[in-house]
């Protein structure tokens, strides 16, 4: 099919491995989240995978316009769509209704408007979204991440998806957030020095009184 012919040629040019393609096989041609993080060359992963089904990534502008109006010429000639944050939901649900999967950065810094999960024993400020529109639409959310291996080639992996079965309230919207950032954890920890620190990943700290950290 499709997508073992796809697998193969992946492999035979930069992918090493992609596990889990079984997981998302079942939303090809349907409307789904796909959660990643700043690990390892993370565009080259959502290029390969927009190759089998249509990817958006819901981006949040940059202040540097012609930074930003670049890398969003990069991504589409790699037929990955760019969404802004700046327009609201309703671009995202269309895409969803069309079938696209919906990229977005799970690992960023959410300030107080965040929900507190945690990672790597700390709880992190997390940006709600992907949880909440999941919820809000009944859209699968799953997890891919893809690291370098010894060779130069690029090892990816598709998490299993999770339905979205309940309302999208704040007791809901943080179990998902939590789960989504678990997975992630669990990918950086398979290699993390190729975790992309940029940002202060902890830089919000949650209430006085609700810290929960070590573990």
């Amino acid at each position: 099919g499709r997508l073992g012919r796809l697998v193969r040629a992946g492999e035979g040019e930069v992918m090493a491995r992609v596990d889990g393609l079984e997981h998302v096989a079942p939303f090809v041609g349907r409307g789904a989240i796909f959660v990643s993080g700043h690990l390892g060359n993370f565009e080259f992963g959502a290029a390969w995978l927009a190759r089998v089904n249509p990817v958006d990534f819901l981006v949040r502008p940059l202040t540097n316009r012609a930074v930003d109006a670049r890398i969003e010429r990069l991504r589409r000639d790699a037929g990955v769509g760019v969404i802004s944050t700046r327009g609201g939901v309703k671009e995202v649900f269309r895409a969803l209704r069309a079938g696209h999967w919906i990229g977005i950065a799970g690992d960023q810094d959410a300030g107080r408007h965040g929900v507190f999960v945690p990672f790597f024993g700390h709880d992190a400020s997390t940006a709600e979204g992907a949880a909440r529109i999941a919820l809000q639409t009944g859209s699968p959310l799953f997890l891919g991440a893809i690291h370098r291996e010894a060779d130069g080639r690029h090892h990816m992996v598709l998490g299993m998806a999770r339905e979205a079965d309940g309302p999208p309230d704040d007791a809901h919207v943080r179990a998902l957030t939590a789960w989504h950032t678990a997975e992630l954890e669990a990918r950086v920890r398979e290699a993390p020095e190729q975790y992309f620190w940029l940002h202060r990943r902890w830089k919000t700290r949650p209430p006085a009184g609700t810290r929960r950290e070590g573990g």
